[in-house]
Parts: C-alpha cells; structure tokens; sequence
C-alpha cells in the first residue's frame, strides 16, 4: 500500500495528490492490474515477448547508425 503524507501544514491537497499519483505510476500497480484484467493464451504472451526484443533490437540498430553518420 503507497502512502502519502502531507509534508507540512501549508502544502495544498492538489500537491499532495499529485505526489500519490506520481508514486503509483512509479511502482507499476496500474500497469500490473491492467495486465492481468483479461486472461491471456501462453502463446499469444510469448509472440508479445519476441515482438518486444525485435522492436528494442530494430531501435538499437536505429540509435547505432544515427551515432555512426
């Protein structure tokens, strides 16, 4: 459970709240639920996997060649 505490006696609630969303974004509770809302088949997990290395792959390659020119 993220908890958020006001830091002192002037600090607005606006503040305060945008400090809590910050926090829960960070530690990826959001993310996690949204992930495991609808089952999803092992297969289609694992095509997703290898979609995510080619695309980090193809981006490395991209930063390489625009450093070498």
């Amino acid at each position: 459970m993220i908890q958020v505490t006001k830091k002192d006696s002037k600090e607005s609630t606006e503040n305060m709240l945008r400090r809590f969303t910050r926090k829960v974004q960070q530690s990826g509770v959001i993310a996690a639920a949204k992930q495991v809302q609808y089952f999803e088949k092992p297969i289609s997990k694992r095509d997703r996997r290898l979609k995510a290395i080619v695309r980090r792959e193809r981006k490395a390659a991209k930063v390489k060649k625009l450093k070498l020119s």
